[in-house]
């Protein structure tokens, strides 16, 4: 019966979602409470197929929050309300694997990762090309860009020692994602940060970009010292011939993608504006038919559906983690708040409020310890989102958002039990604790330039 439902979550999860999107502009009590009925049973559904890690988090989130409902005395017909509070990032996340086919149906991932291929004298300049290329793609079909970096890295070193084969993958590849991410307002942590902060995008792009191109700098300068020492060698007559690339072609790729980012940019921030929307809402009505748009403009209409609806689907199937995190989630959050438990847990906050540094130090340390023991950042940010609430009238919103976003995507190169890590160290078939040590600097370099930035922002 189980598996029925499991495979077919793309027939029965998005209706919901979109009959919530619908909803924000109707504004009916009653489909909000028909809504928050139906998230029960998707609840259920979805706990049965998610993994381990997420069934623990998800259990321990809804024993908690239905414990708390219990004590806050609310009436059963409360409930239904409740689970509603993060349909809006389920939904944002049922429609961006649009924008990753569109991405993919204009071949843009093939011509910027031409750029990994092309030969390199030595091991340094291949570190930048390759952080390069992940970087770009990694803005527009994230995790995706991940994989195809790590598996065009492992065919270009595969002459190379395993050891330095996987260092050398697990530190680019990790580093340049996180990094592409920290501005990117298709990234979940950066839309969770703008509306809990209640801080304009606007406000937040220009002091993300500037951290994310200074980090990319200096991890470009410090690794190409490292490996600038190891020459590119070949061992074959076939890999001795040069790779030549259309550069014309590549970097006209290259300015497409800016426009379109600028363009989407532009969309999302008019769309919110007019519709006095937040900016997960925003990001979530504008990807669906921009994707369709530029599709068209390119051309490339008859791909992009043969890819988008096949990976859609796959994704949409394979959603339970989220659904189980996220519903759970919303019980716990908003159950929370109906208690006096919050109030003891913002205490420790509160205290420090004339201390703004070390609140900034307490969440950044936040996040990479809950990290460590495999509670995932939105987990995290959620708690510390309602804890935080109350110091937004004393501490710049602006200052603790930097820290918000930074210091959560800072743990994707080091989350031991996290998505990115593991499916690095299961690519390249290393230890994910070794991933985890060798990029523990950059984490706390990430991490600390937020709380820098954060602080010279009070």
């Amino acid at each position: 019966m189980m598996g029925m439902f499991q495979g077919r979550l793309h027939i029965w999860f998005p209706p919901v979602f979109g009959l919530f999107i619908v909803n924000r502009f109707i504004g009916s009590p009653l489909l909000d409470d028909v809504i928050g009925i139906l998230a029960m049973p998707m609840l259920v559904i979805a706990f049965m197929g998610a993994a381990g890690l997420f069934r623990i988090l998800g259990g321990v989130f809804t024993v908690t929050g239905a414990g708390m409902f219990l004590y806050s005395g609310l009436p059963i017909s409360e409930l239904p309300g409740m689970m509603i509070a993060t349909m809006p990032l389920l939904s944002f996340l049922t429609v961006l694997p649009w924008m990753n086919s569109v991405v993919r149906s204009g071949r843009f991932d093939r011509r910027i990762n031409d750029l990994t291929k092309v030969n390199a004298s030595h091991l340094g300049t291949m570190y930048t090309r390759s952080s390069f290329s992940t970087y770009l793609l990694a803005m527009f079909i994230n995790l995706s860009a991940l994989s195809l970096s790590q598996d065009v890295l492992r065919s270009s070193l595969k002459h190379f020692r395993k050891r330095l084969r996987d260092s050398f993958i697990s530190r680019v590849t990790l580093r340049a994602f996180t990094l592409a991410l920290l501005w990117s307002p298709m990234e979940i942590m950066v839309a969770i940060t703008v509306d809990t902060t209640g801080v304009s995008y606007l406000a937040f792009l220009p002091w993300l970009f500037l951290a994310s191109v200074s980090l990319l700098v200096i991890d470009w300068f410090w690794n190409w010292l490292l490996f600038r020492r190891i020459p590119n060698e070949k061992h074959t007559d076939d890999e001795m011939k040069p790779i030549v690339i259309n550069w014309r072609v590549t970097a006209w790729k290259m300015m497409q993608l800016v426009v379109a980012l600028g363009v989407f940019l532009t969309a999302v921030v008019t769309i919110g504006n007019v519709f006095s929307l937040n900016f997960i809402l925003s990001v979530t009505l504008v990807i669906l038919p921009f994707s369709f748009g530029w599709a068209l403009i390119m051309g490339r209409f008859r791909s992009f559906i043969h890819i988008g609806w096949g990976t859609w689907k796959h994704r949409t199937n394979h959603l339970q983690n989220f659904v189980v995190l996220f519903l759970s989630l919303a019980l716990f959050s908003e159950s929370l708040n109906e208690t006096p438990f919050l109030a003891f847990l913002q205490m420790p906050f509160e205290a420090a409020s004339e201390t703004p540094l070390l609140i900034l130090l307490l969440v950044q340390f936040t996040y990479l310890a809950l990290s460590m023991i495999g509670v995932h950042p939105i987990a995290t940010i959620a708690i510390l989102g309602e804890i935080l609430q109350p110091l937004f009238a004393v501490i710049n919103p602006l200052s603790i958002g930097m820290v918000l976003i930074m210091g959560a995507l800072a743990t994707a190169t080091v989350g031991t039990y996290g998505v990115t890590v593991t499916m690095t160290a299961m690519n390249t078939m290393q230890n994910p604790y070794r991933i985890t040590l060798r990029n523990m600097p950059f984490a706390l370099l990430c991490g600390s330039m937020g709380t820098l930035i954060g602080f010279l922002l009070l």
